[in-house]
């Protein structure tokens, strides 16, 4: 057996008197590290009141174990994130096992049960590994409770060599109600609330992080232990077409991609556009928080008849960041997709962004957008806030209902999935915008926020449209400026005046 003394690298500390860096890290907002330490205070109180699991899960964690032991072959190196107690890492007998999980009483029990592997207390997302020797990597339940999980399959992704598989196992969303019935019973461990990502969902991030998919499949239909009917429910009823429909877990298996190897390049320009009407309050927290990106990053603000002292406000932080590249319009139409089209007409970066002034969407997330874009991932990069849980007020509950059915709408429209139309964050090459702007008269120019304009434009050049997963927060300044039924009933004409011109051709 191996040494892995190297990567104990918390082994010999108190833990509990230990913060994990997610909860100091400066460059984290205040809303992660509320995340992150919440989370690990559950899962502490989880293992503290339930070292066994929980009684009704008997059933789930023994089968969750014959299937990864069935895909997972004795004798390899494993790294599980996630790993709780260390039973699931244990049970695939590796030669070389290494746990990762930032409940401090979760590491303490799986040191003590498996002494022969090592155990790590830190963050997901902030891995204190250099190791890229892994032979499987295992995420079981894990990605449903984390708080960025394209930052953690990144992360996975260096720990990774050509023949590296990484593993994982989410609930179904058709479980959600029953999973929080059976919580709320006390058969099932209570948790916190959860990302409930769907198979599309993560194999978008799998994409977006530099991985490849090579299977999908379902398991387990009662995760009940009832003798041989969970048997043949579990082995046999759960592989059949209709069945598996209501499978509790859906695996996936995914390997590195191959990076193409490409000449060496100069960093593309950037240009970010700010539309802001009544939003004064949020200017001096845009300069301090949208990144340099490439090889300069250009803030372009174009402001929309404000009635407070929005212009005034901008004008004061670009006399106050000299070093910053700014430029400033006061827009003479009305609308935010005609503020856009100015920003856009204005800016000189190579790469066009747009970022709502209301800080929604936050600012750190924009380089991700950049580096997909850059890559090759995707050539139009659309904001999705569908994915991950909403902070408490984010989303108004039609408006929420209104962007499924127009993401529905927008899914059949273009023949790509779409799963937020009105998202405002949105990422395109310049070269590709001036093509849009080109043929914008197939669609006419009487959209009010510039979403579908841009949406329209870039499936009808057939663009690769790829969703970029962020956290939606609620305002801190100021109340939206859309009117949900007024602006919903002129986004169902466009819809219908869409199809004339895409789908019924």
């Amino acid at each position: 057996m191996e040494d892995n003394s190297k990567h104990a690298l918390l082994d010999n500390a108190p833990l509990a008197s230990q913060p994990l860096a997610s909860e100091i890290d400066p460059k984290k907002s205040s809303f992660e590290k509320d995340y992150s330490h919440e989370r690990r205070s559950h899962w502490n109180e989880v293992w503290t009141n339930f070292p066994e699991g929980s009684r009704g899960g008997v059933e789930y964690r023994r089968r969750l174990h014959q299937v990864y032991k069935h895909v997972v072959p004795p004798g390899q190196r494993v790294l599980e994130l996630g790993c709780g107690q260390g039973s699931l890492l244990a049970a695939l007998e590796p030669s070389y096992g290494v746990g990762v999980d930032f409940s401090d009483v979760a590491i303490e029990q799986a040191k003590a049960r498996h002494p022969q592997f090592s155990f790590i207390r830190s963050e997901v997302m902030d891995l204190p590994i250099q190791d890229n020797h892994f032979d499987y990597i295992i995420l079981s339940d894990l990605v449903n409770d984390v708080y960025d999980v394209q930052k953690v399959f990144q992360n996975t992704r260096k720990l990774c060599h050509p023949d590296t598989r990484v593993i994982l196992n989410v609930y179904s969303h058709l479980w959600e109600l029953p999973l929080n019935m059976a919580s709320i019973a006390g058969i099932a461990v209570p948790k916190l609330e959860q990302n409930w990502l769907t198979v599309a969902d993560i194999e978008n991030l799998f994409n977006l992080s530099g991985f490849e998919t090579i299977r999908v499949w379902q398991e387990i239909l009662l995760p009940l232990s009832l003798g041989k009917v969970s048997d043949v429910a579990n082995r046999y009823l759960v592989k059949l077409p209709f069945f598996r429909l209501f499978a509790l877990a859906n695996f996936m298996i995914a390997r590195p991609a191959a990076l193409p190897e490409t000449p060496a390049r100069a960093w593309p320009s950037v240009s970010v556009i700010v539309p802001a009407r009544n939003e004064a309050g949020n200017i001096t927290e845009i300069f301090r928080r949208v990144p340099e990106m490439g090889a300069g990053t250009e803030l372009v603000f174009v402001e929309g008849h404000s009635h407070d002292d929005t212009y005034d406000a901008i004008r004061r932080e670009m006399e106050k960041n000299p070093h910053r590249s700014c430029k400033l319009f006061r827009q003479s139409g009305v609308g935010k997709g005609d503020a856009v089209r100015l920003g856009f007409a204005e800016a000189s970066g190579e790469i066009l962004m747009i970022l709502d002034a209301d800080l929604t969407v936050c600012p750190e997330d924009l380089p991700r957008f950049a580096e997909a874009l850059e890559s090759g991932h995707g050539e139009f990069i659309n904001g999705v806030r569908l994915v991950y849980p909403m902070q408490n007020d984010a989303m108004r509950f039609f408006n929420l209902v209104g962007n499924k059915f127009f993401s529905l709408a927008f899914s059949w429209l273009l023949g790509q999935r779409i799963k937020d139309t009105l998202c405002g964050t949105k990422v395109l090459w310049k070269r590709d915008y001036a093509r849009i702007a080109a043929n914008r008269q197939h669609f006419g120019d009487f959209d009010p926020f510039g979403d579908f304009d841009l949406l329209f434009g870039a499936a009808n050049l057939s663009l690769k449209i790829v969703e970029m997963p962020i956290r939606y927060q609620a305002r801190t300044y100021g109340t939206t400026n859309i009117q949900r039924w007024k602006h919903g009933m002129l986004l169902l004409r466009m819809v219908m005046f869409a199809a004339r011109r895409i789908k019924f051709v």
